[in-house]
């Protein structure tokens, strides 16, 4: 029996979410228990970033794997030092995912190598959220409301046009924000339909030239019906749901990508839909935007304007987002969902704590001076590593 008990890494959250970004600091210890003295080769560190999709389609399996770093540093060997010191490569890492068909972890695994004996490992999962501050701009500029427009036209006894526009406040938020949506519907013809929302997921998974994704709807919501021959304007609140994945867009197996419908369920006929491409960022960034001198100029620049991509010539509409609307509109959640189509034409927009003791690990980006050392890691280096190597 192994007289090493316990064995365990852990580590110093610095954020309230435990998640760690490019820059931060990773200051942590490896613990163990000894049952009796013992005589190491060894007290190791590793650090490995990996990427894995995987999926079978009926009797054909496909893997891919993306290894974005792998470090090791001794904590414990012969004239040992007694610190691990890990630097690892930022540079646009993907942030950490946990999917049915693929995950982005990212480990540190603590070994400690004994002669004649097997190894004693441990490892503990970090939570990697990337933080690009230099796609600031762009994140400012979809703050900015985005339209489009689709037209369809009615065949067989509902003769007549369909034309829809819609405008959503802007292309970018974080879990737990609202965003608000309008939509302005003129009916011409001689059929009843409804305006509904949807925020849907899609993850895709690839291994060379084949592919596997899939779909979800986050949240739906539904409007009034409108009579033939009207118009109405249909205003609507969609909240971010918590706890979703970021927008994934860095990694090449796979994907994460959110979007916005907005459509007529019509009866017996093709659906009219308006998609816009949405940009969902961890909640830690969300504070970036609004501040910043650089949203601020973008904004003063004419953050009244909306960026269009009608096709079709469409009755002005309000691009405020607490419109009021012309016809009464009650939002429910609907009990099935609406079939949907390709081959309409639309106008849709597709863009888009350091100072560690002889015990601890960092993964600097800066130097370690600058944080506060941690209260149960002061003091003077303890003997736990060192008093277990014999020369």
């Amino acid at each position: 029996m192994s007289p090493i008990k316990d064995l365990n890494v852990i580590y110093i959250a610095t954020s309230e979410d435990n998640t760690f970004s490019p820059g931060d600091i990773i200051v942590g210890a490896v613990i163990f228990r000894l049952t009796k003295d013992v005589k190491v080769k060894s007290v190791s560190l590793k650090a490995k970033g990996d990427a894995v999709a995987q999926w079978s389609e009926g009797n054909t399996s496909y893997f891919s794997k993306r290894r974005y770093f792998k470090v090791k540093s001794y904590v414990v060997e012969k004239n040992p030092n007694g610190r691990g010191l890990l630097i690892l490569n930022s540079d646009d890492m993907p942030s950490s995912f946990q999917g049915t068909n693929g995950s982005i972890s990212y480990m540190l695994e603590a070994k400690i190598s004994r002669s004649w004996h097997w190894s004693s490992d441990a490892q503990k999962e970090i939570k990697f959220i990337l933080q690009k501050k230099k796609n600031l701009y762009l994140y400012v500029l979809l703050q900015h409301p985005r339209s489009g427009s689709v037209s369809k036209n009615m065949g067989g006894r509902s003769k007549g046009q369909v034309q829809m526009s819609a405008t959503i406040n802007r292309g970018v938020c974080s879990p737990g924000e609202t965003l608000s949506v309008v939509a302005k519907i003129c009916n011409s013809s001689s059929k009843e339909m409804r305006p509904k929302f949807k925020l849907q997921q899609k993850i895709v998974y690839s291994c060379k030239t084949h592919t596997d994704s899939t779909s979800k709807t986050l949240c739906k919501m539904v409007g009034d019906t409108i009579s033939p021959n009207s118009e109405q304007t249909v205003p609507c609140k969609i909240k971010i749901p918590g706890g979703i994945d970021p927008t994934l867009r860095n990694c090449d197996i796979i994907s994460v990508e959110y979007y916005v419908k907005v459509y007529l369920d019509i009866s017996f006929a093709f659906d009219p839909e308006v998609t816009f491409p949405l940009v969902i960022l961890p909640s830690r960034l969300a504070p970036i935007w609004p501040d910043e001198a650089l949203g601020q100029s973008v904004r003063e620049g004419g953050a009244a304007k909306a960026t269009s991509y009608n096709n079709v010539s469409s009755p002005a509409f309000p691009t405020g987002f607490d419109p009021v609307a012309t016809g009464s509109v009650a939002c429910q959640y609907p009990t099935t969902d609406p079939p949907q189509h390709d081959d309409i034409k639309s106008g849709n927009y597709n863009q888009l704590p350091q100072g560690a003791t002889s015990l601890g690990f960092s993964a600097p980006a800066f130097t370690v001076d600058s944080v506060q050392q941690p209260a149960i890691l002061q003091g003077e280096p303890s003997p736990l590593f060192t008093s277990i190597y014999q020369h």
